[in-house]
């Protein structure tokens, strides 16, 4: 079976890190040993960096769209070049939380951010690059942040307004639509039942 790159997209609140979980734990059962989880932005010291700007934001200074934009694609690439593509040629498989497809429907549906800019960055940077299997777990923008809410204190994304993340998740659907690899899950569902759904598309596709 050829190692892949499997990445779990989603709005705040709809259940990434517990998908993220169930994916790990069938690729075990699958006799897969070797694999290892990355977030984005995040998972190299520059990222990380980058991702706490991002997410907290920059004391005194209004950070822009577009610099927002080009800090993403900064750690994206650092991620991809350094971490991801050596996992793969070393025969490992990778599972991601969140890839581009997060930055195409946040800074291009949610940000307002031209489309065409956002395509260049995405060949700029990743070139044919993608990964092989996504899985988009969909659900009302508004219970998303009622979940998230109930965790606690909320970071600079986390804050923005309901119609911010109803723009998203506008984005998410149209993005996804047409595309063979993304499989969209309700998230609006309890934890096992798309703990299940998740687990039937993923032995499919691994005996596929």
């Amino acid at each position: 079976m050829k190692n892949e790159y499997i990445v779990i997209e989603g709005l705040e609140g709809a259940g990434k890190t517990s998908a993220v979980n169930v994916i790990v734990e069938m690729l075990t059962q699958a006799g897969i040993k070797d694999i290892i989880f990355t977030r984005e932005p995040g998972s190299t010291p520059l990222a990380e960096k980058l991702r706490e700007l991002i997410k907290k934001g920059v004391l005194g200074e209004r950070v822009t769209h577009k610099a927002e934009v080009l800090m993403l694609y900064a750690a994206r690439v650092q991620l991809v070049e350094t971490i991801i593509k050596p996992a793969l040629e070393a025969g490992k498989w990778v599972v991601g939380d969140r890839h581009d497809l997060s930055s195409q429907a946040y800074q291009g549906g949610g940000r307002g951010i031209d489309g065409k800019l956002l395509k260049f960055l995405r060949d700029l940077v990743l070139g044919e690059f993608k990964p092989a299997l996504t899985f988009y777990l969909d659900l009302p923008p508004y219970l998303g942040l009622q979940r998230v809410c109930a965790r606690g204190k909320l970071d600079k994304i986390e804050q923005e307004s309901l119609e911010f993340f109803e723009r998203i998740r506008d984005s998410y659907l149209k993005l996804t639509a047409d595309d063979e690899t993304v499989f969209i899950i309700d998230a609006t569902k309890n934890i096992e039942k798309v703990q299940e759904d998740m687990c039937k598309i993923l032995k499919k596709w691994l005996g596929r």
